[in-house]
Order: structure tokens, then sequence, then C-alpha cells
């Protein structure tokens, strides 16, 4: 009996939420050409279409379309021929159910007192954070926390270094992980801690800390995570409010195109309300310049930056303003491939294997400002975006299950073990 109040209790917290979500639907969309992707893309921001999972050729996509916009929207895709699906019919209630499913693990490891970061369930910025200081405290001959900075609304914004040698080798290369920055994107961050996991708890592949010193960020963007937890579930951006005279309106920058690389040239919004706005400055955020001075202070050996977002199983490479290729494309192409590859051989048969590429080829428009982008731009080698797997057809619940965080986790640190070893390789071959 108390255990059917326990699910009542939950069904009627979730109910009061998403309420702004009301009326919205979401779809798949096929583009079956390079003028469908064009198409979607300008759609993109004539009807402000939030956009889950980018769709690409041969492979469905995910859009959120307002009510306000339903019918231009269905009238849009139906006279381009692009092909289209409902995806959720209401969207409140799809997330409704995965509230419902992320409160009950929540109190089930409550209950369990378990110690360990859990895999089962998306975790509060206070669990990653207690992850991170106690992995520092119990392997500090390892790992050091560092505090880069604290964000707009002051929340710390912590990172782990990981070495055998405290970073004084000065021959080792360095391998830098973040995720996050993408507020919403919940199965990021995991990756990043399940990473650290693989580097100091469960070590299986020694080489990578004999060979390499490692920085992980798991959450750049803390206030902008935490409001998908307390207050809008696909909020994206910052929580800044210093941008504009609209700022304290419509709070926030998408942090993923506030770097300094052809900023807000294209692929941005200059309207501060928009997902894509790009602030009023490049490093306009203190948690892009975490990253920024994370990358510079060890860009003399930084081999290898991957950037964890969702969805869409993808990786992409540079450059994203008009897909040109860098010098690089070869070396980024060939260990791209690798770490997509030895990610299929780990991977369920219901996630779609990775595609490797341009991002601008790969997804069909550009965007300019990333992280990826302009890491490469100053310097590292092999720059990446991972879009981790996503939703996939008959799967419960808005985004993807709880139940397959763990996989997602550890098929990711597969890619990432080919990628370091391939980018030491090369790294070595160069100096």
């Amino acid at each position: 009996m108390m255990k059917v109040l326990a699910l009542l209790l939950l069904a009627a917290v979730a109910l009061a939420k998403h309420e702004e979500l009301i009326g919205w639907k979401s779809y798949y969309l096929a583009p079956a050409n390079e003028e469908h992707l064009q198409t979607i893309g300008r759609l993109k921001y004539d009807l402000d279409l939030d956009v889950l999972s980018h769709p690409i050729l041969q492979r469905e996509g995910v859009v959120l379309v307002k009510p306000e916009h339903h019918d231009s929207f269905i009238q849009a895709v139906q006279e381009a021929g692009i092909p289209y699906r409902i995806h959720r019919e209401d969207v409140k209630a799809a997330l409704d159910y995965d509230d419902m499913v992320i409160e009950t693990r929540r109190r089930e490891r409550v209950m369990r007192n378990s110690r360990e970061m859990p895999y089962d369930s998306y975790q509060r910025m206070e669990v990653i954070d207690a992850y991170l200081e106690r992995i520092a405290r119990e392997y500090p001959d390892t790992v050091t926390l560092v505090t880069a900075a604290n964000s707009f609304n002051g929340r710390p914004i912590n990172y782990l270094k990981i070495s055998t040698t405290n970073f004084e080798d000065e021959s080792k290369p360095v391998i830098f992980i973040d995720g996050g920055i993408h507020a919403r994107e919940w199965i990021s961050p995991p990756t990043v801690t399940y990473a650290i996991r693989k580097l100091v708890e469960d070590v299986t592949e020694s080489d990578l800390l004999d060979r390499f010193d490692w920085i992980l960020l798991p959450v750049v963007n803390p206030d902008g995570y935490e409001h998908t937890f307390t207050t809008y579930r696909f909020w994206r951006k910052t929580r800044s409010t210093d941008q504009h005279s609209l700022s304290p309106t419509c709070p926030g920058v998408d942090g993923n195109r506030n770097y300094d690389f052809f900023w807000n040239t294209v692929g941005t919004s200059a309207s501060p309300c928009a997902d894509t706005y790009a602030g009023n400055r490049p490093f306009s955020e203190i948690e892009t310049r975490v990253v920024r001075d994370i990358v510079q202070e060890n860009l003399h050996r930084l081999a290898l930056y991957l950037t964890m977002h969702s969805y869409g199983s993808m990786i992409l490479y540079p450059w994203g303003h008009d897909g040109t290729l860098s010098p690089n494309a070869f070396a980024l192409h060939l260990v791209g491939v690798a770490m997509a590859d030895r990610i299929f051989e780990n991977q369920l048969p219901n996630f779609p294997r990775y595609v490797v590429g341009n991002s601008v080829l790969v997804i069909g428009y550009p965007a300019a400002g990333a992280s990826e982008d302009w890491a490469h731009l100053v310097g590292v080698p092999l720059s990446y975006t991972y879009e981790l797997p996503g939703l996939a057809g008959g799967l419960n619940g808005f985004h993807l299950d709880p139940i397959y965080i763990e996989q997602v986790a550890k098929e990711t640190w597969e890619g990432i073990v080919v990628g370091a070893r391939q980018a030491g390789d090369l790294f070595l071959r160069n100096k």
C-alpha cells in the first residue's frame, strides 16, 4: 500500500511540472538529400525549432515544435517533401514520465546509501561534485581537484587532474574531456565521470595513466544543468543576465557559440531569447573562459580534446563555420573513425552506428563559435565533438532511458581509449 501511495505522490509532483510545454509536440525528420538538410536548417530559425537530435542523411533526427508554429511546420515539411512522423504527441506527458523514473531511482539509491557514483539515473550537481571531492580525497597520489571558478550564479566549476607524475613530466601528452556545456544534454556528464572511474577506481588500461596526463570536467555549465532539473527541462544555455538589456528576462548564452572562432557569424542569433544566442563578445561567459584557460595552460602538450554532447551518434571535427577541412583533416578523420569503430564493437544493436566527419558536411548547416573548432584553431591537433547516442524507436521516456546510461558510458570509454592511444602516437611522432 505504501508503495502505491509513493507512486501516486510522485505522479502528482510530476504533473505540476513542465506546464510551459503544454501543447508542444516533437517530430522525427528524415532528410533524404542536401536540399532537405538546408531546408531544416532554415526552418530551425524561421519557426524557432528546437533541435534535440540533428537530422542527417539516412538518419532521423528529432525536433521540438511550439504550439504556435505547429501548422506552419507541418505545411513547410510537406511542401519541401521532407519525410516526417510524430515522435511525441504530448511532450509534457513524456517528461512527466521521465521525472517519475528519475525520482524513483533517486529514492532507491538513498535507501541503499551507496558511495559509488550511480549510473542508473541522471545525477544532480551535488552528487557529481561530491564524487569529484571523494575521488580527490581517496586518491591523492594521482588526483587533484581544481575549482577553476564559480559560475555566474556562484556554483563551483570543478574538474579533476589525473596524473602519476603530478603534471610535472612535460613529455607526457595531455587529454582533456569536458561535458555539460549544453545544460539539457544529461547523458554527457556521465561519460566524463565514467572516464574518471576507469582512470582511478577501476583501472583496466594502465598505459593510459603511464602515458598521459588527464583533465576531466564533467559539467562546464552547472547553472544551466541545475535549471533543467528544477525549472525547465530543455534549457540549453548558461544563466548569465549581463549580456544584453533583455538578459534579465531572457538569461543565458549558448556556450557552444561563445568561443572565439568566427564568433557570431553563422548559426547564431542576435536575440538573447534564442537558444543559439552567442553573447555580446567571445568568451563572455565564465564557463567558456574556464575551458579556454585549461586549453591555453596545457596547449604545448594537449594532444586530444573531446567535448561531449547529445545526441545523434556522431563524431564531428572542424571546421564548423563553413565545412572546409583543416590541414590535419586526414588525421582527424582517421582517429575519429577508429574511435567510432571501437564504439560499434561494444554498442547495443538498438543504438545507431556513429557517423564521423566534418560537422557541416554531416549535419548540413554551419555554426560558428564552437569549442571543438576554437581548440583546433589554437593548436590542439585532434579536437572532436561527440554527439552521444540518444533516443531510438521504442524506448520509453522522452530522452534516453536511464537504464542505458551505463552502457553509453562504457562504450564511449572504449572510444576514448582508442582516441587517446592514437593521439599519443601522433603527438610523439610530430614532436
